[in-house]
């Protein structure tokens, strides 16, 4: 069974039995409790249009037409903005003024999977209150669809790419002159997916030279879609060859960024917003926002500026709500996601991207030297496999007591800061795991805190 409903939307593997996987069935029934819990919450002010944009799988056709049917046959009109990126989608909800958006992405998960994530009218992320009420409409299943003179109406409009970009030149801090100054040359790894439909022309607008790997939007992912260095040897390659000032990777749906060094070496998807962070800090000083599980880098350069660094809950919707409440200027997660409200708040790689070349063109650095300016700290991502039986809110509160004396974060799970390390234990959603991540000046203290912590649970158990 690979069918996982949560409160951000619903993704599993295509084909196979009705309730274990994604399948045109739950496809009509989860759309359905979506658009009936956006017609409640609109109530006389809905304007009755949903966005709809996907990313390049090879079930997108599929998903999206089971999708786009089931809208206009519960009343709402679709705007089809096409092969799309996450942020695209967003920022199409708040520029068309339509009351919520679905993406068709399954992320940076392999092929055979996909998934609808569900915005709200303000092209945001649903809380964790609206997602579970668009569960429990779709468990009750009461649907009510339009009659034959209330159907939707369906148009395609795929010009909200251009209006993406758009966007983000015009974006005070991105210094398109200094960034066509600088020439600069990069070799981007766009994994087969909609980053080669849209980076292409951001690129060309930038005035920046590239070279595309794996550019084809076929859904095809050329290596496993997960921006990690175990899965980057193709590009890693191409940059030790020379003659590339920079290497830019991609997910799927374009939300989350990975930088490589000119000499090939990753620059760290940690340090792709602690960087863009840098940036902004120095021209807009203020406070910042990242997960629990993200590195402390983003608080030592924040402080640097005067500003106050803050962490939240793992997930997005986590961390753009936190972000309203301490008026962060910028903030995302150590995945690679940046979010600067100046935009829109929601990852966008396109905004990573832009930021982050104005910032080389300013400093006049190579980008290995430029990571050389930030502490260097490393994560040892372990897991704790248990029985479903396993009380692990037990276990969690009980580690809590034991490190009474440190300073201990229980928003999600339980994080435990050392004055030069921490470490972090987080139950999965999806798995009957405990998470644990780690962080020190070295990957291999990291890994013994993260083992030692693992330990201490095991022996409770």
């Amino acid at each position: 069974m690979t069918l996982i409903k949560s409160i951000s939307g619903i993704r599993g593997t295509i084909g196979g039995h009705t309730g274990d996987t994604l399948n045109p069935l739950d496809i009509v029934k989860f759309t359905t409790a979506y658009a009936m819990f956006i017609r409640k919450q609109g109530g006389a002010g809905c304007r009755g249009k949903i966005v709809v944009g996907r990313d390049a799988r090879i079930s997108g056709d599929m998903v999206r037409n089971v999708v786009c049917g089931t809208l206009m046959g519960v009343g709402f009109d679709v705007l089809d903005i096409g092969l799309a990126t996450t942020p695209t989608t967003e920022l199409a909800v708040t520029m068309s003024g339509a009351d919520g958006g679905i993406i068709i992405t399954a992320s940076h998960n392999p092929r055979q999977w996909n998934a609808l994530k569900l915005l709200n009218n303000k092209g945001e992320f649903l809380s964790k209150a609206d997602g579970n009420e668009v569960l429990a409409i779709a468990e009750k299943e009461s649907f009510i669809y339009a009659d034959v003179d209330t159907l939707g109406k369906y148009e395609l409009d795929e010009t909200y790419n251009r209006k993406h970009i758009d966007a983000v030149l015009a974006l005070p801090l991105v210094d398109v002159e200094a960034v066509r100054n600088a020439r600069f040359r990069v070799c981007v790894d766009t994994v087969n997916s909609v980053g080669g439909v849209i980076l292409p022309d951001l690129l060309k607008d930038l005035g920046v030279e590239y070279e595309v790997l794996n550019g084809t939007p076929d859904g095809n992912f050329a290596h496993n879609p997960e921006p990690l260095e175990k899965n980057l040897g193709g590009i890693m390659e191409r940059m030790r060859g020379g003659g590339f000032d920079l290497g830019i990777v991609v997910d799927p749906d374009v939300d989350r960024l990975a930088f490589i060094c000119e000499d090939g070496r990753m620059f760290g998807e940690e340090y792709t917003l602690v960087s863009v962070a840098d940036y902004v800090l120095s021209h807009t000083p203020g406070n910042t926002v990242s997960n629990l599980s993200s590195t402390r880098a983003l608080r030592d350069v924040t402080e640097r500026y005067g500003g106050k660094y803050t962490a939240a809950a793992v997930g997005e919707v986590n961390v753009t709500t936190k972000m309203k409440e301490v008026g962060a200027v910028i903030g995302g997660e150590g995945n690679g996601g940046v979010i600067y409200p100046e935009c829109h708040y929601g990852r966008d790689a396109l905004v990573g991207i832009a930021l982050f070349l104005s910032s080389l063109a300013h400093k006049g650095c190579k980008v290995s030297e430029l990571r050389a300016t930030y502490p260097n700290y490393f994560i040892a991502k372990n897991r704790i496999d248990l029985t479903p039986s396993t009380d692990i809110d037990a276990i969690l509160v009980k580690v809590k007591d034991m490190y009474a004396d440190q300073q201990v974060n229980d928003i999600d799970g339980v994080k435990i800061d050392f004055p030069d390390k921490w470490v972090h234990l987080r139950k999965s959603n999806t798995e009957p795991i405990i998470r644990v991540y780690s962080e020190a000046k070295t990957m291999e203290e990291a890994d013994a805190l993260g083992k030692q912590i693992m330990k201490v649970v095991e022996e409770m158990m």
